[in-house]
């Protein structure tokens, strides 16, 4: 997916119409699954449900937006460092919303993840787009903030993954739609639907690419978004979001091949930093996930003259209740 949306956004200045598009395929999979009898969705929407869902889908939409806009601003293997601070701002949105209490080899972890992020930003010496890392940075805020919400949206659809990607993909087209006219892209969608190519000729043009890069993005995107909210409702969002980082960051050496970017020694450091962090956090929550041993029997060492006493005491007393017992017998 991530090379995909690469390709279109180097083609195309329409973010947020290439984000509906991937939306609305999402939609219509659903739909024809649906007809289908592979699944069973709430086609009559419940306005209560869409209510209680008002911010899982603003989070959705700003949190896809911006991340489509850093990958148009940043190199495919710059990505993952633009938006490495995934982990720590879910560590602390988990803290300060779910109550999470973080260990301090957690805090470690984290710490460790935003040394690399900074690595790549201010140390690698290579220049970046000071736009797209701000996207990066705000795309990493609002999907610590989109993981937890997560949980709580689950409640409203009753638990079900699959009716919460439905409304999700749905409303967000929907809010979507206008948003992209009010930000200024409806000339660039006329000039992509109805203008001339802008791709030299011995290459696809630039509404094909388009078109291909939304069906392959919207397909996969339906499966990921029903497995994202799959791995968030049986585990911890954290550890969600830990996952997606790994994945990243894998993706983004694969980019450097697709795309024949050069990756700096510094660049190529910081995502070795923020894995190396990614993977000691996971390891970290495997341990604390253990049930604790059973502590063993504690047995105390009774010193010698006290054991003396004790059968001297003992004996004492024997003998007095055999003397009284003799004497009531001879009465």
């Amino acid at each position: 997916i991530l090379f995909s949306n690469k390709w279109v956004l180097s083609t195309t200045d329409t973010p947020l119409f290439f984000l509906l598009a991937q939306l609305v395929i999402a939609v219509v999979l659903f739909l024809i699954a649906h007809m289908a009898g592979l699944l069973q969705l709430p086609l009559k929407l419940d306005l209560q449900v869409c209510k209680g869902l008002i911010p899982m889908v603003g989070l959705n939409v700003i949190g896809l937006s911006f991340s489509n806009y850093t990958l148009k601003f940043v190199d495919a293997s710059f990505y993952q460092v633009a938006r490495g601070m995934v982990l720590p701002f879910t560590v602390a949105t988990s803290f300060f919303l779910l109550h999470a209490r973080p260990s301090l080899r957690i805090l470690l972890a984290c710490a460790v993840v935003t040394i690399g992020f900074f690595v790549g930003v201010f140390l690698d010496g290579t220049k970046v787009s000071v736009i797209g890392v701000s996207f990066g940075v705000m795309s990493s805020m609002i999907t610590a903030l989109h993981s937890v919400v997560i949980k709580r949206s689950l409640d409203v659809v009753h638990g079900s993954a699959l009716h919460l990607s439905w409304y999700t993909n749905l409303l967000s087209a929907c809010v979507l739609a206008p948003a992209l006219v009010l930000v200024g892209e409806l000339p660039g969608v006329m000039e992509l639907l109805f203008g001339p190519n802008q791709n030299p000729p011995e290459q696809m043009s630039t509404l094909s690419t388009f078109v291909m890069g939304s069906l392959i993005t919207g397909a996969f995107g339906f499966l990921m978004s029903l497995a994202s909210l799959m791995s968030i409702k049986v585990t911890s969002p954290i550890t969600h979001m830990v996952s997606s980082a790994v994945r990243g960051v894998a993706a983004s050496l694969l980019g450097v091949w697709f795309f024949h970017e050069v990756v700096s020694q510094g660049r190529a450091a910081s995502i070795g930093i923020i894995l190396l962090g990614s993977i000691w956090y996971t390891w970290i929550k495997h341990v604390e996930s253990q049930p604790a041993s059973p502590s063993k029997a504690h047995y105390e060492p009774v010193p010698l003259e006290k054991l003396e006493e004790g059968a001297g005491s003992n004996g004492h007393a024997s003998h007095h209740r055999h003397s009284q017992s003799t004497r009531d017998a001879r009465d």
